[in-house]
């Protein structure tokens, strides 16, 4: 009878571990689903720490592991980068980073589920950093923000993280992500209340916007162009507003910031320096120059989303389970890796 029971005991548990592993297996694959909003699971090990070669080369240009951070992301190009303030009191390049893999096409994010990587202006703040990720560690953009709410944009878990794997998220592999996390950490750390991302379908330059000109997004395009030059001339964080449907920078209104995203913008009260908001007039109409005369270069069209040429090369020389090995700690695996490789191309 012992025995009997003993053996009943033994394929119960034989059961449940059955039932376990079948769950286990079926979060995995709805992570790999899910991509970026993946549930946390304990962390590896402690957040990263800024190394002291990190150190070395901040002060090297002068900066201060604790002065602000700035972080630009461009998804054609597949970077990432970081900015910090310098000793002359503005932002500097400090460090550009390959991206692993976005997912997607060029655009904004509209709906939950389709795939797209965000773009425009968000903030980071520390309780959006998470040490604890399924993805090493990450933080949270903030997506969808006041204008994208407004909008009725829907999405959520929508962050920079590691290892290689997206479904609307910017993958940065567990290296590049931990050095990532320990800046911007510590700038918040240092008094930083929240630092900018600012997300761009590819370096807003005039060729850049010429080559994609009959792309239905140019007309929020050129609104992200606003900001893109108004950093780009003064290496100072725009003051981001959203009203009229849209971005606008560096404004001071009457009656404070704007309530409502979709109304009109009430009147402004300055704000932008007049030799600024000249310069970047000046972009428009270069731009509405080159439009006029311009035939797009050509069409890209993407499978799902791209991967820095640094990272397509070692998918091809090692395949998608010896780069997963590679990149990431928990060998998490590559997400969509012919569409990858296949990414981008000409129509």
């Amino acid at each position: 009878m012992f025995a009997l029971r003993h053996r009943q005991s033994r394929q119960t548990a034989r059961s449940r571990l059955s039932l376990f592993a079948r769950l286990a297996a079926a979060a995995v694959a709805g992570g790999l689903l899910a991509g970026c909003m993946a549930m946390d699971v304990a962390s590896l090990a402690e957040a990263p720490k800024l190394s002291s070669k990190v150190k070395a080369e901040m002060a090297a240009r002068k900066m201060k592991p604790e002065s602000p951070v700035l972080v630009r992301i461009f998804k054609q190009e597949s970077e990432l980068e970081v900015w910090k303030v310098d000793a002359s009191g503005r932002y500097a390049l400090f460090k550009t980073y390959p991206m692993c893999r976005w997912s997607g096409k060029l655009g904004p994010k509209t709906k939950i589920g389709d795939r797209q990587a965000p773009e425009g202006f968000y903030h980071v703040s520390a309780g959006m950093l998470n040490p604890n990720s399924q993805y090493y560690v990450s933080f949270n953009l903030g997506y969808p923000n006041r204008l994208e709410s407004a909008l009725g944009y829907t999405g959520e878990a929508l962050m920079v993280h590691g290892a290689c794997s997206s479904s609307g998220c910017y993958a940065m592999t567990d290296q590049g992500v931990g050095e990532i996390y320990a800046i911007v950490q510590k700038a918040l750390e240092g008094g930083q209340e929240r630092f900018q991302v600012q997300a761009y379908p590819f370096r807003m330059t005039t060729d850049n916007m010429a080559k994609h000109k009959g792309d239905p997004n140019m007309p929020f395009w050129r609104t992200l162009k606003e900001g893109y030059d108004a950093f780009a001339f003064t290496k100072r964080q725009p003051k981001v507003s959203v009203c009229s449907g849209r971005y606008v920078f560096n404004k001071e209104f009457v009656n404070g910031e704007p309530n409502d995203p979709l109304a009109q913008c009430p009147p402004t009260a300055g704000g932008a320096e007049s030799d600024l908001m000249a310069k970047i007039g000046a972009e428009q109409k270069k731009l509405d120059a080159v439009f006029a005369g311009a035939t797009p270069v050509s069409s890209f069209a993407y499978v799902d989303g791209g991967m820095h040429p640094s990272f397509r090369s070692l998918l091809k020389q090692q395949g998608a389970k010896g780069m997963a090995a590679r990149i990431s700690r928990t060998k998490y695996p590559v997400s969509r890796p012919e569409a990858a490789l296949a990414d981008p191309y000409d129509d």
